[in-house]
């Protein structure tokens, strides 16, 4: 029999220890590897899950009313509106270099771990998330914030569409119930609200509603689409310095397709115009609106990887879905958007999904907890 300090030189032994990863995958560890779980990784993986949802839950809400702030006062440009979403990527500096070079938190230097294959992967997935920033921002520029919020949970019903079929999700009962609830409130809020012109932005035309309404499902395609992809990705990933790595690339992809659209479209232009004229608080709160979209887009994309990364992309999902009654709220609070019955009935859709789909997990939870308490126990090696 190994005494504990042969163990703890046993070549095959691994320890889910570090900082800043989630519990090990199944293609992490073989079957002669023994895993030893102690209850710090656990601890530091639950501290971790919890600040990447905060900057989900603060990024996404601050976001939606700042995005709609910026049209609400003669901001214009969806060009603007878009690159603010993405062009706050040298932020991800901090996260990526400071555990390294402050903190000597870790020895992994920044980047040295990102492959070709990776980086390409980035690059590509960026483009795909700049022309959903974009059909984001013009379906947010012609609805209000409570209702792209609530169009915007459609995209959970996409991603477990492709959660099947890219990661093989099981379905179950839970997940084909959510997506029939928030199916129904979405198609709710098309043909219900559509034919409301008092809840239109700006007197904007039916047909325009319904642009904003289409642009908003299709922003919510995309980003269902982004999730899984992200999280077939992560499998290649140990660690969530990389994670940030790779979301810096991404943003910063995303930043050059919206740069040189604003670059054909002449939105510089339009933003000088705007900062000097045509915003009606002025030249200083344009400016603070635009820095503050830059930040806020930031944290809510900066959450959103950490929580595919640390659970799954449906999971991540659901945590966005989860967050429709803040936008909502927000919308009605700080806008005064209506909330009519067309929209309390979509709302309570959207909860009723969301709530059953968490009722799922638990009981599945409860089902595999011994399965989980073995797997997690000191398994002992014998010489």
């Amino acid at each position: 029999m190994e005494t504990s300090s042969q163990i703890h030189h046993h070549p095959q032994i691994k320890y889910n220890n570090h900082p800043l990863s989630p519990p090990l995958r199944g293609g992490d560890v073989d079957k002669n590897t023994t895993i030893i779980a102690t209850n710090t990784p656990n601890k530091t993986y639950m501290l971790l899950l919890v600040f990447n949802y905060m900057f989900l839950f603060l990024g996404s809400v601050s976001s939606s009313l700042l995005s709609k702030f910026y049209f609400n006062h003669n901001g214009s440009s969806r060009w603007v509106s878009t690159w603010v979403q993405c062009a706050g990527f040298p932020l991800l500096i901090l996260p990526i270099f400071l555990p390294f070079h402050l903190f000597k938190s870790t020895q992994r230097k920044p980047f040295s771990h990102l492959s070709q294959n990776l980086f390409l992967y980035s690059l590509l997935i960026g483009l795909l998330l700049g022309l959903n920033n974009l059909l984001f921002s013009w379906g947010n520029s012609y609805l209000p914030v409570s209702t792209s919020s609530l169009l915007l949970s459609s995209q959970l019903t996409f991603n477990l569409i492709f959660s099947v079929i890219i990661v093989k999700q099981r379905i179950t009962f839970s997940n084909l119930n959510c997506v029939v609830l928030l199916s129904l409130a979405s198609v709710l809020l098309g043909l219900g609200l559509g034919s409301s012109h008092d809840d239109e932005p700006n007197d904007q035309a039916r047909e325009k509603y319904f642009i904003g309404y289409f642009c908003t499902i299709g922003a919510g395609l995309l980003f269902a689409l982004y999730l899984p992809l992200m999280e077939i990705i992560y499998k290649q990933v140990y660690c969530y310095s990389m994670v940030m790595e790779m979301q810096l690339i991404m943003e910063a992809s995303a930043t050059v397709l919206a740069t040189a659209g604003m670059a054909v479209n002449g939105g510089f232009s339009e933003m000088r115009r705007e900062s000097e004229l045509g915003f009606d608080l002025g030249h200083k709160y344009y400016w603070l609106t635009v820095m503050g979209n830059v930040v806020t887009w930031q944290l809510c994309f900066m959450g959103t990887a950490g929580m595919v990364f640390l659970t799954s992309g449906l999971t991540g999902a659901i945590c966005m879905t989860a967050l429709t009654g803040a936008n909502v709220v927000g919308g009605v609070v700080v806008y005064g958007d209506r909330f009519d019955g067309g929209k309390a009935v979509s709302a309570a859709l959207c909860g009723w999904g969301f709530c059953s789909y968490v009722y799922g997990l638990y009981v599945k939870s409860r089902q595999g907890e011994s399965d989980r308490r073995s797997e997690m126990s000191t398994e002992v090696v014998v010489a």
